[in-house]
């Protein structure tokens, strides 16, 4: 079982290459937050608030994503999604960079 920080502020907070499978991170706030490289494999993300997050690399495949909100996060061509989930529906941009 992952941790639990569920409904905390982390407002751009500085966490590349965090380890957080399996982690409960519902309701939690991580706008502008940096989570480039992190490990949400199997994480609860519902009713996030990743907004103009950089998610570049992250790995996010089996994470709850129902209610998260997205708009103007950032991600790349090694970001990897739940499978079916669509992220430019979501309002996330592609970074060439």
């Amino acid at each position: 079982m992952g941790v639990d920080l569920s409904g905390i502020r982390l407002s751009d907070a500085r966490l590349p290459n965090a380890r957080l499978e399996g982690a409960t991170l519902a309701g939690t706030d991580f706008s502008g937050a940096v989570l480039r490289n992190a490990k949400l494999e199997g994480a609860d993300l519902s009713g996030a608030d990743l907004r103009r997050a950089d998610l570049c690399g992250a790995d996010l495949r089996g994470a709850a994503l129902a209610g998260v909100r997205l708009s103007a996060a950032i991600a790349d061509d090694s970001t990897r999604w739940p499978k079916g989930f669509s992220p430019s529906d979501h309002g996330v941009r592609t970074s060439t960079i």
